[in-house]
């Protein structure tokens, strides 16, 4: 294990009715005025909206609002967002919403006290200085709600690309698992695809002695495989819905990645199949990953081989692992099947054609140096062969 350091200050306030008192964390967390960022007209036809600000106005916390956020968020809101803060002398940036929200949550927050281009801080910048931001989720998937990350989609280009830094993380989340039970169950298999890759993630590491932070991604692995069915089958089970918004965020606070290097292939080769064809993040990472782990798996045959025991309950091959190895990569790919997910490129509205685009943009697009992955190191010719096994 790597030496490390880990500070995760976010007050989380989980369960039924917690949305309510939106408008008292607001003030305990030292907001004035409040920019409450949201998307579509799910929040609005759902009364969640009236709640939150009821919650505000209580607390005679003055706010605005703008919406219009869209999965695979844009740059061109998160520009209009600064400038409506900065305008309005907005100090506090609630986001109302899922992943896409609280990420253009966390870009409007990052740029309104900065003098240059926020797009910086998506091409490397480290974030040391935002806005305050608290959230209301909706969707369990992407974890934003307690990471101090965000991915922004670029309209200049399509690059998406994320950023980082620990003025990101939000000062206060509301986690009520009934705001998700009115999602459809495609929305709902996305995010459990983002949280197991989250997961996968962090547990392809070249680090070795991990054992604790293993032990905690298997089981969260586990959780996912249990729950997933149970909450496709019945989407008003309370109960799943909890243990998956927890795992969500338990997945992206990056308590199971500390002292480990970590990989975020998959999530790099699919940002471009969502950049340009729009889909959902989870649809492509789908069927993303079986490709990457399939392509990578001779690096540490062991390591799959482990994730296929533990987590898939396969037996192990001791005289040839690798058929172990496949045989786990094949179950996550089942998996995620039949909770409903994509299972090649076609399904995704992806074109053949277009590989060697998608591999190129994907190594040097927005100033990037030919080389991804953290796990084992990529070129161009390994990520264009990767997008084929997708076919």
């Amino acid at each position: 294990m790597e030496n490390f350091t880990f500070y995760a200050p976010t007050y989380f306030a989980f369960g039924q009715d917690t949305e309510n008192d939106t408008g008292k964390y607001v003030k305990r967390f030292g907001g004035h005025k409040v920019l409450i960022h949201y998307g579509g007209g799910s929040v609005i036809r759902s009364g969640l909206m009236d709640r939150v600000k009821r919650s505000l106005e209580a607390e005679k916390l003055p706010y605005i609002e703008l919406g219009g956020v869209r999965p695979n968020p844009r740059s061109g809101l998160v520009y209009e967002g600064i400038e409506l803060c900065r305008k309005e002398n907005v100090d506090f940036i609630l986001a109302v919403g899922g992943g896409s929200t609280i990420d253009s949550a966390k870009a409007i927050a990052a740029g309104v006290p900065y003098d240059g281009d926020f797009w910086d801080y998506y091409q490397g910048k480290p974030v040391d200085e935002a806005l305050s931001i608290g959230t209301v989720l909706t969707i369990s998937a992407a974890g934003s709600e307690g990471s101090p990350d965000s991915v922004i989609t670029k309209e200049e280009g399509m690059f998406k690309r994320g950023a980082t830094g620990e003025a990101l993380r939000p000062k206060f989340t509301i986690l009520n698992p009934a705001l998700t039970q009115t999602l459809p169950a495609y929305q709902t298999a996305c995010g459990i695809t983002d949280i197991m890759a989250h997961l996968y993630e962090r547990y392809l590491t070249n680090t070795t002695e991990v054992e604790v932070t293993d032990r905690m991604i298997e089981a969260l692995l586990l959780t996912m495989i249990h729950e997933g069915p149970r909450v496709i089958a019945d989407p008003d089970n309370y109960q799943a819905r909890a243990n998956i918004m927890w795992a969500g965020m338990m997945a992206h606070n990056n308590s199971c990645g500390v002292g480990r290097t970590q990989d975020w292939t998959s999530h790099d080769v699919e940002h471009e199949l969502s950049a340009l064809y729009d889909c959902a993040h989870g649809a492509g990472l789908a069927v993303v990953m079986p490709a990457v782990f399939t392509y990578n798996m001779n690096h540490d045959v062991m390591r799959f081989a482990q994730a296929a025991v533990r987590v898939w309950g396969c037996q192990m091959d001791f005289a040839h692992p690798e058929n172990t190895a496949r045989e786990g990569i094949e179950a996550l790919r089942k998996f995620l099947i039949s909770i409903g997910m994509p299972k090649n490129f076609a399904e995704l509205g992806a074109r053949e054609e277009d590989i060697e685009k998608l591999a190129h943009t994907a190594c040097y697009g927005n100033g990037g140096s030919g080389v991804m992955g953290g796990f084992v190191p990529l070129h161009q010719q390994d990520v264009e062969a990767i997008y084929r096994l997708m076919l």
